[in-house]
């Protein structure tokens, strides 16, 4: 275990890294490292993974939830709005790889104060400006499961170039381990959110192939979309640092929701695997809408939860349509799969059934 933390801390640049069970776990043990608790507010996309939020409360904190823009990541204008006296930190999530707009996060976070908690889920090895991505906060979360970049089954990692906050970390997700090492730090209770040792040697392994998973997706990628850029019908996603974009995904907007289907099914028949990101019909939990329990703010107890009037003094309020540009977005857009094994005969095939939908439907 200690061999794949080094190596992760090597590989991302960051001065510390811990090895965790899950990107929940990751998450939590981060805020936890932060310090982030009771009366806290955190700022948090509405499209990322419920777990972002959910890691969020338990931490007894409260969730904000803000819009994200067309880059489907953080839209820091909305992050202004909503930023309260009880806002402590703000979790930009890097969704499908794309790097959030970390320069402009950063620059509001410094000017009131806040701390940043990345959510690295989808977005293990990206990067922004050169820095890879999880190093520009004061902590750095990721998902080491099996659907993400590189796994180890079920899994996660914490970075920080932050003493206090590793310690913290590491405190909170092993009750014991520190206590093994000689710490000297912050002693606060712990759990056990740790990775097991089959799960490290695989991670162990599999971070070896980072770069090169990485280098294999962003080539197929930008060799569709360095092709289709001026097609007309559709606007693709704007990626803050196409350079750091870990290229898991290409996305576009349609001008409505039944473009949208149109585009997807019209695709789908020419073989480019893709489909629509938001519909009704079914409840998908990265989409705020659907975090049912969140929205109805369930803690744990009906006495004791993070908006529990004894433990919060703000007023945050949810409903299912408060990001109205989210849904919008979410509802004209079309995800297309990307698999970094695909060659330049299959690139190639698939800017040829982008030409030829766009194509017709310009003369319908």
């Amino acid at each position: 275990m200690r061999r794949l933390e080094e190596r992760i801390a090597e590989v991302m640049d960051a001065k510390y890294a811990l090895a965790v069970n899950s990107g929940t776990s990751a998450l939590i043990s981060g805020l936890m490292g932060i310090g982030v608790g009771p009366g806290d507010e955190v700022i948090v996309p509405g499209y990322t993974f419920i777990a972002s939020a959910a890691a969020i409360i338990a931490a007894w904190a409260v969730p904000v939830i803000a819009e994200v823009d067309d880059s489907l990541t953080l839209d820091p204008e909305d992050i202004r709005r909503k930023i309260t006296p009880h806002t402590k930190a703000i979790m930009p999530v890097h969704m499908r790889g794309t790097p959030c707009r970390m320069g402009e996060i950063l620059a509001i976070a410094k000017e009131h104060n806040l701390l940043v908690i990345e959510d690295v889920a989808q977005a293990c090895g990206g990067s922004y400006r050169g820095r890879r991505l999880g190093t520009l906060g004061n902590v750095g979360c990721f998902s080491l499961q099996h659907f993400k970049i590189i796994t180890t089954g079920e899994g996660g990692a914490v970075i920080t170039d932050d003493p206090k906050v590793m310690g913290r970390a590491m405190m909170y997700h092993d009750a014991a381990r520190p206590f093994w090492e000689g710490y000297e730090g912050e002693v606060i209770p712990g759990v056990n959110f740790r990775m097991s040792e089959l799960a490290g040697a695989l991670g162990r392994a599999q971070i070896e192939r980072l770069d090169e998973i990485l280098l294999r997706q962003h080539r197929a990628k930008y060799a569709i979309v360095n092709q289709i850029r001026d097609l007309p019908g559709f606007r693709l996603q704007d990626v803050p640092d196409e350079d750091g974009d870990c290229s898991v995904g290409l996305v576009f907007y349609a001008k409505d929701p039944e473009a949208a289907r149109q585009w997807a099914h019209a695709l789908d028949a020419e073989g480019v695997s893709c489909g629509t990101m938001y519909s009704k019909a079914f409840p998908d939990r990265h989409i705020y809408c659907y975090w049912d329990h969140i929205l109805a703010k369930k803690g744990y107890t009906e006495e004791w939860s993070p908006w529990s009037p004894a433990l919060y003094k703000g007023s945050v309020s949810y409903s299912k349509e408060m990001c109205p540009r989210t849904l919008d977005y979410l509802g004209r857009a079309v995800a297309v799969g990307i698999s970094g094994w695909m060659d330049e005969e299959e690139c190639a095939q698939y800017v040829e059934a982008f030409r030829k939908v766009a194509n017709a439907f310009a003369s319908s």
